[in-house]
């Protein structure tokens, strides 16, 4: 599916490229096994499998039929449901993944036809209106519309200590490492209007996709997870270790809501406690209330969270100041020694040093380098701003917190902290996917000249295209080699200026033309794309099929449809041959409805008017012969001579066509042909006489008298035409 990467080297680039559409194969995955846990004692006599709602199975067990009356009544089956296509935690089913890939469309065309549009304007040399928004608003706009389809996951953090019985609502999304590797992308490049306040988005960034890193590496969320599920077995939680190393790790990270909710649990605030515990009780209280109103800067702060927002750097710093002052005169107070609890004491005062930016507090309460890199935005370097400083930072953060095998959200922050964008275009690929390149080209050179000019430049050893091209081509490519998705990938490929039209069209050109409604699909695209020679190409290509497999009707429509002359007049020389060999029997009846379909337009294989009229006249000599009409005989009459006044009646058929006209001569009311008529008739008889003498004429399927019979019957009529006369 399109989340699915190829192969990719280190720089971005898939390891082939090839100039046509190749099937993606998926040998590659691993067959899924899922365990069915049906309960059931041995022996199992028989299992049915039905599908059920969504992507599940309904699997029914049954047991062998026991004969025994004593057996324990165990049940005699049960049913089973299986939920296919589960993923990895973090990652993205195939179902979410088409879903995403036809989301993504619109946001995707609209971008590029506003890019084309203000590319148009600077080629025009004119100024865009002061009404038009700013080109990363544009992006931005761009950015929120696709992160919408990636989900909107919410932090489970603030529910983690509410219900000890539940670690995650159902309610609650779970995010995914694509949504966060997105978020990332936009925060850098794309939202300009955040970049006061970066660090604290990075700081809400951890809080929401922490529990990814928790997959590969420990972190504080698996911690908190962890204690979690054995929050109630204890007594006095204050006396637990555990207790207050999951407080100094939360607060490290700025997960202050959940540190002031564990604070709470403390023993000495139950009401039995509270007149031996006064003091304990009031140093815990008094550190939650200084984190309740630790400074922000930021404009503001989601409902549930604490802490007072500044969005002005002079107020924050007159905030922080005070802030640290309140800290620094909390951990000298003389009521310490009156705290006979040892752990609360050593707790608290290792959860001031955080506050007061202890770097070996900060690093011990840790666990992996980026959770040390944003305590360090909390308590230590708040007003870090430039992405050279906050690369120096990581790097020092990454040295005291070496990670041996690093989480690939790990690797694309460390490539976006260094501005290298090589290596963030390579991460996306490697890590996130074909879609995540193709689609977050557009964050990366909205924010970075250099990256613009890397992704644009056209490269000799790529055929002339360029990286954002190429990405585009294989994300187009493996959207082409599915059949849910196939219909969109020419989004993608019409974006592309050098390969993009070609490999569209050898993409319409493989799909199948046997069903209808596929080949109306194709013909769509065609016609959206001006591809009018694609177009008539499949139009011929299913005519043919259809003629091959019997359908001669619809091979005639769409042969028409291509306007394929050749192919038509092969058709009508078909259809004369046939015709002419039976053309006094049953059997032209078969050929009626194909006659009509080709129309009488043009003059295919000598004319097709002349099977129209010929149809015509058939029609009403029946008429005629059916209701002894003399009205309907004078028609047929007329239809005869102007079948055989016309030139585009083939000599061929001049024989058939009078034997069926013998009728109209012995006409028991009268002679129904004038002497003129009749004259004319017998001239054709002659020279049909003659050219019956020549080797390459090919008679017609008529009883060996016919002739005889017609010569017969047009001399009878002309002595009754001349007495008739007198």
């Amino acid at each position: 599916m399109p989340g699915l990467a190829p192969g990719d080297s280190a720089g971005g680039v898939p390891d082939s490229v090839n100039g046509t559409l190749v099937p993606y194969s998926s040998d590659s995955h691993v067959s899924a096994i899922y365990p069915l846990r049906h309960g059931l004692n041995p022996p199992i006599s028989r299992v049915s499998v039905s599908w059920g709602r969504g992507n599940s199975l309904r699997v029914s067990v049954f047991r062998q039929p026991d004969s025994d009356p004593k057996s324990d009544g165990e049940a005699g089956g049960k049913v089973v449901e299986v939920t296919l296509g589960k993923s990895r935690d973090g990652e993205i089913s195939d179902a979410q993944w088409r879903k995403i890939a036809y989301g993504s469309v619109s946001p995707f065309a609209l971008l590029q036809s506003r890019k084309n549009s203000t590319a148009s304007l600077s080629r025009m040399q004119l100024s865009p209106s002061p009404y038009h928004l700013e080109w990363w608003e544009y992006v931005m706009e761009y950015s929120k519309d696709i992160g919408s389809l990636l989900g909107d996951p919410k932090t489970a953090l603030a529910t983690l200590i509410e219900d000890p019985n539940e670690v995650f609502p159902k309610k609650v999304e779970e995010p995914s490492s694509l949504k966060a590797a997105w978020e990332l992308m936009e925060m850098f490049y794309v939202d300009k209007l955040s970049q006061a306040w970066l660090p604290e988005r990075l700081v809400d960034w951890l809080a929401d996709y922490n529990s990814l890193i928790s997959i590969d590496l420990p972190t504080v969320h698996s911690k908190l997870v962890e204690f979690q599920n054995q929050i109630v077995t204890l007594q006095v939680i204050e006396d637990d270790p555990r207790y207050w190393d999951l407080i100094s790790s939360a607060l490290a990270v700025g997960w202050l809501e959940i540190v002031v909710k564990l604070l709470r649990l403390h023993g000495s605030y139950r009401l039995d406690q509270l007149g031996r515990r006064e003091t304990e009780n009031g140093l815990v209280e008094a550190v939650a209330v200084l984190i309740s109103k630790m400074p922000r800067m930021r404009p503001a702060i989601d409902a549930g969270k604490i802490g007072e927002c500044f969005k002005a750097k002079p107020d924050f710093v007159k905030a922080w100041e005070r802030w640290r002052a309140q800290i620094t005169k909390l951990d000298s107070s003389a009521f310490w020694i009156q705290c006979d609890h040892r752990q609360t004491r050593e707790g608290l005062k290792n959860m001031l040093q955080i506050m007061l930016g202890n770097v070996d507090v900060l690093c011990s309460s840790t666990c992996h380098w980026m959770e040390l890199y944003i305590s360090h935005f909390l308590y230590i370097r708040p007003f870090t701003a430039g992405l050279e400083s906050m690369y120096s930072l990581a790097q020092k953060c990454f040295r005291l917190k070496h990670t041996s095998n690093p989480h690939k959200l790990m690797r694309l922050m460390i490539g976006i902290l260094g501005e290298n964008n090589e290596v963030v275009l390579a991460e996306c690929s490697r890590g996130f996917g074909t879609w995540m390149v193709a689609h977050a080209i557009e964050l990366l050179t909205a924010g970075s000249n250099e990256a613009d000019i890397l992704v644009h430049e056209e490269r000799e050893d790529l055929g002339g295209i360029s990286l954002e091209e190429l990405h585009r081509l294989v994300y187009a490519q493996l959207l082409s080699s599915h059949l849910l998705t196939w219909q969109i990938a020419p989004i993608y490929l019409t974006s592309c200026m050098r390969q993009g039209m070609g490999l569209l069209e050898i993409l319409l050109l493989k799909q199948p033309v046997q069903e209808n409604q596929m080949l109306l699909k194709n013909l769509e695209i065609c016609r959206l794309y001006e591809l009018d020679g694609i177009s008539s190409h499949l139009m011929e290509i299913s005519g043919m099929y259809h003629w091959k497999h019997g359908r001669k009707g619809c091979a005639v429509f769409w042969l028409q449809q291509a306007h394929d002359e050749v192919r038509l007049s092969g058709i009508a020389s078909q259809l004369f041959d046939s015709v002419g060999k039976s053309i006094s029997g049953e059997s032209f009846k078969q050929w009626e409805g194909l006659i009509e379909l080709l129309g009488s337009e043009g003059q295919l294989a000598g004319g097709l008017d002349f099977l129209h009229k010929y149809r015509d006249f058939k029609k009403c000599l029946q008429h005629a012969e059916s209701r002894k009409d003399a009205d309907a005989a004078r028609q047929a009459v007329e239809s005869l001579m102007s079948l055989m006044r016309n030139a585009s009646t083939p000599q061929r058929f001049w024989l058939p066509i009078l034997y069926d006209a013998v009728k109209l001569l012995s006409w028991d009311e009268g002679p129904l042909i004038n002497v003129g008529q009749t004259n004319l008739l017998l001239n054709k008889l002659q020279e049909l006489s003659v050219a019956r003498l020549r080797p390459d004429f090919v008679e017609a399927e008529l009883p060996t008298q016919a002739l005889n019979h017609v010569r017969y019957s047009l001399a009878t009529n002309l002595g009754r035409a001349i007495l008739g006369e007198l």
